[in-house]
């Protein structure tokens, strides 16, 4: 925000008289606004999130020693948390999101649950398994963008030959802040596939509805936005227009019946950066998970770069500047609690910054 303070109020002089009285507030459970009034109400966001990049090939072997180490039915889910380091010990990537890696070895199910959190798979590695979600399955492929919405019954499945790994993205975060998480597990390993394949994209993802269609949550009806469809788009603008000079050709992910998000608290994007790419620096409240899926570049959060290549994660605290920069034609898909944020007119940006 140009010219905010960097000071929005100082505590009063602690004196003797004023600890003796703050200790008796302490006793009756009670505390002064004032002594705390500047570390709660902040002038900007000071994030405990910091940046932070994973490289995939270094994570890779160690989610596969996981695989030896114990099995898919002992785990419930084989997952790795990637952790924020200001944020160690919480699950959470940011103050708000949590993301994993999580492994399905050859054969393997991870059986059927349910819970109030919602979820996002996007696809880093292997062909041919599966996720189903209340009785439709869709096929996993390398960027691929997968729905699992609030207490909707789900299950994965790998029956090729080799080992399928995707980036889990939840809203954890949110939901144990309001305490309203629940879980529970289907009655079965598996829940019936009962809805035909692909069923979901050819209703509604076609720009149509069917004629009598009434929405039932608020979250998007299509559970797999295939990767070859937004690479496609973003192939097409790149040569039908100028790339923005902060995100180059950035998309955002839609609920086709209301145009808004595909969940309620969790938004997703896709982009292209331009070969030579070399954007301006841009703010935005939104702390932003970042997942390469094709190409090499590198981004400037703060004052320290990143490189990437392709499968890298990285994360961005909110209020922070970035400038991403393209080596060759880079595709990055990326995640946060924007629509959340929108929603109560909390979100804020600065693009470019001046």
């Amino acid at each position: 925000m140009d010219g905010a303070s960097t000071t929005f109020y100082t505590k009063p002089t602690l004196t003797a008289e004023r600890k003796e009285f703050y200790g008796r507030l302490a006793a009756r459970s009670a505390a002064p606004l004032w002594e705390v009034l500047g570390a709660i109400i902040p002038p900007e966001p000071r994030p405990e999130t910091v940046p932070f990049l994973w490289h995939y090939d270094d994570l890779r072997p160690l989610l596969m020693e996981a695989g030896h180490l114990l099995t898919e039915k002992e785990a419930e889910r084989r997952v790795l948390i990637l952790e924020n380091p200001g944020l160690l010990g919480k699950s959470r990537v940011t103050g708000s999101l949590y993301i994993g890696l999580q492994l399905i070895l050859p054969g393997e199910v991870a059986r059927c649950h349910r819970h109030a959190t919602s979820a996002l798979r996007f696809v880093l590695e292997g062909n041919g398994a599966y996720t189903a979600v209340e009785g439709e399955r869709t096929q996993m492929h390398p960027g691929d963008f997968i729905l699992t919405p609030s207490w909707t019954y789900h299950d994965h499945g790998n029956p090729s030959d080799g080992p399928m790994v995707w980036l889990d993205g939840l809203d954890i975060p949110i939901v144990n802040l309001f305490d309203t998480s629940f879980a529970e597990h289907y009655p079965g390993e598996v829940q019936p596939n009962t809805i035909a394949y692909g069923d979901s994209l050819a209703r509604y993802g076609a720009n149509m509805l069917p004629v009598d269609y009434s929405p039932t949550r608020p979250s998007s009806p299509i559970f797999n936005y295939p990767y070859s469809r937004s690479r496609e788009a973003l192939e097409q603008l790149k040569r039908n227009s100028e790339p923005h000079p902060s995100h180059g050709i950035k998309m955002r992910f839609v609920n086709p019946v209301s145009g808004g998000y595909t969940m309620p608290t969790i938004g997703a994007f896709m982009q292209l950066l331009p070969s030579g790419f070399s954007g301006a620096a841009y703010r935005q409240t939104d702390a932003t998970i970042f997942v390469v899926v094709e190409g090499q570049g590198r981004t400037r959060i703060g004052d320290q770069m990143y490189d990437w290549r392709p499968r890298d994660i990285f994360v961005a605290p909110s209020w922070a500047p970035i400038a991403h920069e393209a080596q060759n034609d880079a595709i990055v898909f990326s995640l946060s609690d924007r629509p959340a944020q929108q929603a109560l007119g909390l979100w804020r940006e600065q693009v470019p910054m001046k």
